[in-house]
This record gives structure tokens, sequence and C-alpha cells, in this order.
């Protein structure tokens, strides 16, 4: 008898939900607003009723849906509290409780970044291994760390955050987080096109990035395949601070592939190949055999993981 699962992918804009079976093939995926106003006082309560309108629409009995999956943008508790999410308007809140008690299924809740990993171990880059580092670079950049199949949230539920690991500790400009010197700073896609703005403050070395207006990291990546010296340069240096960092991760945690996702992951095998360059050059020589991949699954991976955390 087949057996479905929801899964919740809570987003500032639009909850993404997927309907899947429970051996991983996803059926059907839609998108609902995210109501912000009332301090997100709505969000699971829409939840609620799309996934009881899927149900009615496609004849799915309570008995045949083993659970709820959610993914929320911030730190989450064992117990499925979530501990602050600014961009839906909640504080603390203990979804799991909270939905189960709404939709009348098991419900377990995870950190956005966390449950992509998930996602991406159990159907995605990650496929065929259980000790994953995925790193997430986008506007900022996000990390999910699972350990024997098992995701690495932490007492607080901010296992993971590699994006505000401090690597430079001479930087005068400030991260969003409000600290100094965080990986996102270099890494993210907004951080490698900061570093070309000073790159180009700085230096007078000819360069097809000067007539780029606004400049972005598809631009700098692109560039840099094309040959130019200072692209090539700044990717040379995104690779080096994200490859030492990908190191000493290792060392606490031996993974055996880390798994490269987000915007910028689309520049694909240069980032890769320069990323896995500097962490064999620092890594502990144990450590060497861990693969490098991209993440497959894209803006769905958060939903599959939202489905395999309520396998277990």
């Amino acid at each position: 008898m087949k057996k479905y699962g929801f899964g919740v992918d809570i987003g500032g804009t639009t909850c993404k939900i997927g309907f899947f079976e429970t051996n991983g093939t996803l059926l059907d995926k839609w998108e609902i607003k995210t109501n912000t106003e009332n301090g997100g006082a709505s969000i699971l309560d829409d939840v609620t009723a799309s996934i009881q309108e899927k149900m009615e629409k496609d004849n799915i009995g309570r008995d045949d849906v083993q659970g709820v999956g959610v993914g929320v943008p911030g730190p989450v508790t064992g117990d499925g509290t979530v501990l602050q999410c600014v961009n839906l308007g909640w504080g603390v809140v203990n979804v799991a409780e909270e939905l189960g008690n709404k939709c009348g299924f098991p419900v377990k809740v995870g950190n956005d970044a966390n449950v992509a990993a998930l996602g991406e171990m159990w159907q995605g880059g990650g496929k065929g291994y259980s000790n994953v580092v995925m790193v997430t670079l986008g506007t900022g950049v996000g990390g999910g760390i699972i350990v024997d199949g098992k995701i690495v949230a932490g007492a607080r539920g901010a296992g993971g955050e590699i994006g505000h690991m401090m690597v430079n500790e001479n930087e005068t400009d400030t991260c969003g987080c409000g600290k100094k010197g965080c990986l996102e700073q270099y890494t993210s896609a907004t951080g490698i096109v900061r570093m070309a703005k000073h790159r180009l403050a700085e230096d007078t070395q000819e360069t097809v990035l000067r007539g780029i207006e606004p400049l972005t990291a598809k631009d700098i990546f692109d560039q840099a395949k094309a040959g130019d010296t200072v692209a090539a340069g700044l990717v040379e240096e995104l690779g080096k601070v994200l490859g030492t960092a990908l190191a000493g991760i290792a060392c606490v945690v031996n993974p055996e592939v880390f798994v490269i996702g987000g915007g910028v992951s689309k520049a694909g095998s240069i980032l890769l190949d320069v990323i896995e360059k500097y962490y064999m050059e620092r890594t502990f020589h144990v450590c060497r055999e861990a693969k490098f991949a991209l993440a497959s699954l894209g803006n769905d991976a958060g939903m599959y993981g939202c489905v395999q955390m309520i396998l277990d």
C-alpha cells in the first residue's frame, strides 16, 4: 500500500508544498503565498487548508499520509520550536505542535538549509552518502551538516550556520549578522561582487568587469571562464577562502561528500575545481577522500528534505 507525505518549505514570499510518495517520488508541487501580516498568524492555517484541499482533490485518505515535514528560515530546536523567523514575522513558535494540532498529522520541523541538505542526501547530489556537508552559495551562505543520516542542528538550532564563521579578522566591512570577516562576505553571490568592487577600486589592471553595470556573480564567473585575469583572480580568492573553511569543517565532521548548491553553484566545474584544490591542500590527510558534487534538486531540495525527515 502506498504511503504519502507532504513537504512544506516556508519562505518569506511563498510556501512551496510538495506531495510525495514516501519512496522519494515527487507527485505534485505548488506554491501558496506566505502571509506575513499580523506576525505570520495565518501561515500554518493556510498550509493546513492547502494540504486538505490536495487530499480532497486526489481522494487521499488520512491513513495514507505518514506526516508533514516543514522547513523554516530560522533556527529550530529538537521539539520543532522555531526560535524567531524574522522573515515570517514569528517569534518563538512550536511549529510541530501547532501545525500538528491543525492538520492532525505527525509534523517534523527543520531549518530550511538543513532540510535542503537532507533532500540532497536523499535524492540529489549527495545520494548514496550518509555523511554530507551542504553549502548553499546564494545571497548569503547557508549550510547543512548531516552525520550518519541525521541533521546536526546543535543545542539552539544553529548547527550548520557556516556562513558566519569568521575567516578574516582584518575585515573592516560589516556582515549582515553584525560581525566582520564572515565567510559569506567572500563566498556568497554578493560577497564575490563586494570583493570585485574593492579590487576594481584599488587596482588599475585592465578587465572587462569595469564595463559591466550592475556587476553580478555570474558576470565574474563568465569572464573568468573567458580568460579575464581579474575575474579569474576573484574566483581563485573565493575558492581559497571556501576551500580553507571546508578543510576546517572536515576536521570536525569528516564528510563523505560536500554538496555545493545555490545560485553561485551554477558556475559549475570552474567553482568546484578551485574549492577542491584549496581544500586538498589544507585539510587533514584522512579527510582528503571527500568528494565534491553540485546540488541537483534546485529549489525543490527543501521539500524533499522535509519529507525525508518524517520517514524516521
